[in-house]
């Protein structure tokens, strides 16, 4: 499944905001969708705030700003905790508010023309609610020089720091990784993708202590005890394929 933006939502305002909020929740509860790709069209992926937005924050109250901003913020936990695996597709320049929409992702592949670029603090703002997101993306360290300073920075370093996995050189390439990474998801588990997109956002900032062991053994016995966790070791072991892919292979042909 893709989310495609048009030419009026490559920047973001409160419908755009809105329509993505609900088209992961959405796609996140439908038991057909194996993973959602995020794409755009156009020169940029996302160039931050609309400017129409922007002109109506300058006059918001306090409590309308908190009240727009935890709308946003909102947004960037649903599609960060989708239980689907999400692939964002970057074909253009990514800004401020991009830069959260491509870090909440659990893949990330770009052109090699894209540009990237924190420029809040150039406007006298700080890149708050992307942060906690951002952050995980490309580590604190180039964190503090890309928050500071608001350098545009080019697909190359975006992927020496770990931002994005995979940096291609057409559109052409672009599709063609991508809908690789997406055939590769559509093939896996669909219980046991969700269980790992739930290991890796609680177990990677935890403390190493018996809690935690704890929870990471009870939570494998429930993976093995589980129908697609019989399933799979029992396909492995008779060397056939999991029932699962049967119904990838159904819903590729309707």
């Amino acid at each position: 499944m893709t989310a495609s933006s048009t030419q009026s939502t490559r920047a973001f305002n409160e419908e755009v905001i809105a329509q993505l909020t609900q088209a992961f929740e959405t796609l996140g509860r439908d038991e057909e969708v194996r993973c959602i790709v995020l794409a755009a069209q156009g020169p940029a992926f996302c160039a931050g705030a609309d400017l129409n937005w922007m002109r109506k924050m300058a006059d918001y109250s306090h409590d309308e700003n908190v009240a727009d901003a935890s709308q946003l913020a909102r947004m960037l936990q649903v599609m960060y905790e989708c239980p689907k695996p999400t692939v964002a597709r970057v074909q253009g320049d990514v800004y401020a508010g991009g830069m959260g929409l491509v870090s909440v992702c659990d893949m990330v592949v770009s052109i090699d023309t894209a540009n990237y670029c924190l420029s809040e603090v150039k406007l006298g703002l700080y890149p708050a609610t992307i942060s906690p997101y951002v952050i995980r993306g490309m580590g604190p360290r180039a964190a503090h020089r890309y928050f500071l300073t608001a350098e545009r920075f080019s697909a190359a370093e975006a992927l020496r720091i770990g931002f994005v996995h995979e940096v291609v050189s057409s559109v052409e390439a672009l599709d063609e990784k991508v809908n690789a990474i997406a055939s590769t998801l559509c093939s896996n588990s669909t219980q046991a993708v969700k269980a790992c997109k739930d290991l890796l956002q609680w177990v990677a900032h935890s403390d190493i202590n018996q809690t935690l062991i704890d929870q990471t053994v009870q939570g494998i016995a429930n993976c093995r005890a589980s129908e697609q966790g019989k399933e799979g070791v029992s396909a492995f072991l008779e060397k056939r394929k999991p029932s699962w892919l049967n119904s990838v292979a159904q819903s590729s042909s309707k």
